[in-house]
């Protein structure tokens, strides 16, 4: 699962997409996530993609099944817990020697820097999609000791939990989504983080300084908050940012600029992207 998502308390619309691999996959999550769809499963050869029934529009995968020559099929997802179903697929995942996201029922880890215990329940944020992976990839080269963060979108509160490792003084991990919230939280307790607040919000707080902020989150509300991720930097602050493809690259360079951010890292994986910004003239 590469999206938000929890038990299924309602009917849900699974659609079955076929596709030709990583790049065309991207490239209907990036979509569909845009259209209301909260969780995706990349599977060979095929993407599942789901929605609450009562948002299911059939025209919006048609059209763009058909603008990519593919098919797909649709099935109802009556409520289950999801999770019995996807604990039995999940590994643990490594960031070369310097992390390892594992959950509570793999064996503990020695060999890395940073083990990060999760137990996502369908919330975002696993190492196992591209773009919590390139976000953890990038952390391992910052200086988070004594730094306030600010982590925009949290989902399971992976990158808050690992910039406490890291030495932050203070983290304030957020999220609109009340599974997410909860899930985080039961995460920070698995990882006896003591020094990140969790808050239920849509915005960042007014106001407040940070010196790092971190925002995993879909190309569209990128771009809606970056001039507010700007003004809530410190003087010699950094924002780290993913969850958009490639063929977003420039235009979110240019929204960042438009906010007096200056680029400073890419990195990429598949078809996704992750961006370090300094305070322009820093």
């Amino acid at each position: 699962m590469t999206r938000k998502g929890h038990f299924f308390m309602e009917t849900y619309i699974e659609v079955l997409i076929e596709s030709s691999g990583q790049e065309q996959s991207s490239f209907f999550i990036a979509t569909l996530d845009k259209n209301g769809y909260t969780g995706f499963l990349e599977e060979i050869n095929c993407l599942k993609a789901y929605i609450p029934a009562a948002n299911f529009q059939p025209v919006v995968v048609a059209e763009l099944c058909s603008s990519q020559g593919c098919s797909f099929s649709i099935k109802h997802i009556e409520p289950t817990n999801w999770n019995e179903r996807w604990e039995s697929s999940f590994h643990p995942v490594y960031v070369e020697n310097f992390a390892v996201i594992r959950a509570t029922f793999h064996a503990p880890v020695k060999e890395v820097t940073h083990e990060i215990i999760i137990n996502p329940k369908m919330s975002f944020g696993t190492g196992h999609h591209a773009t919590t992976f390139l976000m953890i990839q990038q952390m391992q080269k910052l200086e988070l000791r004594n730094k306030r963060v600010l982590d925009f979108g949290t989902g399971t509160g992976i990158l808050a939990i690992l910039a406490d490792k890291m030495g932050a003084s203070y983290t304030l991990a957020i999220d609109n989504d009340r599974w997410s919230i909860e899930n985080a939280k039961e995460n920070l307790l698995l990882n006896h983080t003591a020094g990140v607040q969790l808050e239920t919000a849509a915005y960042p707080p007014d106001n407040v300084q940070f010196d790092l902020i971190f925002a995993n989150i879909n190309r569209s509300v990128l771009l809606k908050f970056i001039p507010t991720l700007s003004k809530n930097l410190s003087v010699a602050g950094s924002v780290l940012i993913s969850g958009f493809l490639k063929e977003d690259q420039d235009l979110l360079i240019q929204a960042a600029k438009d906010a007096n951010l200056s680029m400073v890292t890419i990195l990429h994986k598949d078809e996704w992207l992750s961006i370090l910004f300094n305070k322009a003239g820093v």
